[in-house]
């Protein structure tokens, strides 16, 4: 070793240990991040497994991604909501509204699945909007707001169902979302291309930071991100390409579920939106103390309709989701516990209720480990009363765990 590496070496060494040292005292102070969720996730996957073996199997899980996949939808776009401490109790059954107008259009209007699409998608956006504009421009508690909304949807989608019919989905493109996979070759593919591309944005990210004089990840933290997303991503793109039909000779079952790179990329471009954007600074602003951030020049209305335009309108791909895993539409699409679980998703996986802290990852640890509880509970064979208890205790426990965090950050001065 030359007397040149030396000095890199030890100056590697130390940028890692004030990295692990700064991590840890953040964690102290109580910024928690999805240690909870992820901590809570293994528990329970190691007990279910345990427990059912047949928890562990291909086809589970499969089943475990497409019956999740409507919820951490919703979730993440209720994350804009919750980030700018407001409510949407509504967003359930805004994704049955949204849902109901692709069926009718499709079913009904013999409309194009790509038009029937797109207007479910802008009634998700125009009810974002007026939704915004009466919590931002009247002052109306979003509270008050979106439970008045949430009664009156359900009327609404019993008014396009005809109250009360079932509208079949017949389309093989709207199917396809929640029932149908992507190639296994296809697969392996995209996860190379994928933990490649997130290995070179870390690694320019740190370059350029340290070319500017600022504080850069150390490479040896980022060379972890890249072998955890690498292996934990490709375990599952091979369990997913595992055979999963009982009879393969007729029919073939394997391959990633369509759903799972459709809410990959949702969740990519809302994490670049509120990670490297003004928007997303505003965002978080806002959240924090909306009257610093109008004196600092923020349209803080502005910001709040968009925050409930986005929310409606992520509702709208869940229930378009939800339309293809049920092949239907009915008036219970959206509801029952549908909002429970996406506002529990977003809140389990780290989101806070008092505003301000937030990542759209955190509605897919939330989403999984909803997921999880409904899935390993129903397989060992619990009542829905019973899933009902533990969900709530575990939401219960999620919202604790953020206040006692809050209060260890005010403590401590970081907030």
């Amino acid at each position: 070793m030359t007397t040149e590496t030396l000095p890199k070496q030890e100056n590697a060494e130390s940028a890692l240990g004030v990295h692990v040292k700064g991590y840890l005292e953040r964690v102290k102070g109580g910024e928690l991040g999805a240690l909870p969720a992820v901590f809570g996730l293994v528990i329970l996957c190691v007990v279910f497994s345990v427990l059912r073996p047949a928890f562990l199997s291909a086809v589970n899980f499969a089943n475990l991604f497409t019956q999740g996949a409507a919820v951490a939808v919703i979730a993440m776009g209720l994350i804009f909501v919750l980030l700018l401490g407001e409510i949407d109790l509504s967003a359930g059954f805004a994704s049955g509204v949204c849902a109901a107008v692709l069926a009718v259009l499709l079913t009904l209007q013999g409309w194009p699945w790509y038009l029937a699409v797109l207007a479910a998608m802008v009634t998700g956006a125009l009810i974002g909007l007026v939704l915004g504009s009466l919590v931002a421009k009247l002052g109306i508690p979003s509270f008050v707001v979106t439970l008045a909304a949430f009664l009156a949807f359900q009327g609404v989608v019993l008014l396009l169902v005809k109250d009360g019919t079932n509208i079949s989905i017949r389309d093989e493109t709207i199917l396809a979302i929640a029932n149908k996979n992507v190639p296994p070759v296809a697969g392996w593919v995209a996860l190379v291309v994928g933990v490649a591309a997130y290995a070179a944005i870390q690694f320019l990210q740190a370059r350029r930071r340290a070319a500017r004089g600022l504080v850069a990840t150390p490479i040896a933290v980022i060379a972890a991100r890249v072998v955890t997303l690498a292996v934990v991503a490709g375990v599952a793109v091979y369990v997913l390409n595992l055979e999963r039909s009982r009879n393969a000779a007729i029919v073939s079952l394997k391959g990633v579920p369509i759903v799972v790179p459709l809410i990959v990329i949702l969740l990519i471009v809302w994490t670049f939106v509120l990670r490297r954007t003004a928007y997303g600074r505003h965002i978080y602003a806002v959240g924090g103390n909306a009257e610093a951030a109008r004196r600092a020049g923020i349209n803080v209305d502005r910001i709040r309709i968009s925050a409930f335009v986005i929310c409606s309108f992520m509702a709208s791909i869940g229930g378009i989701i939800a339309a293809s895993r049920a092949n239907s539409v009915d008036p219970n699409t959206g509801g029952s516990n549908v909002l429970l679980f996406a506002v529990g998703a977003a809140v389990i996986g780290g989101t806070s209720l008092f505003g301000g802290k937030g990542r759209a990852l955190d509605a897919l640890l939330g989403g999984a480990v909803v997921a999880v509880i409904e899935n390993g509970m129903g397989l060992m064979g619990y009542s829905a009363g019973v899933k009902f208890v533990v969900t709530g205790s575990v939401l219960l426990l999620a919202a604790g765990v953020d206040a006692l965090s809050r209060k260890r950050a005010a403590a401590t001065g970081r907030r």
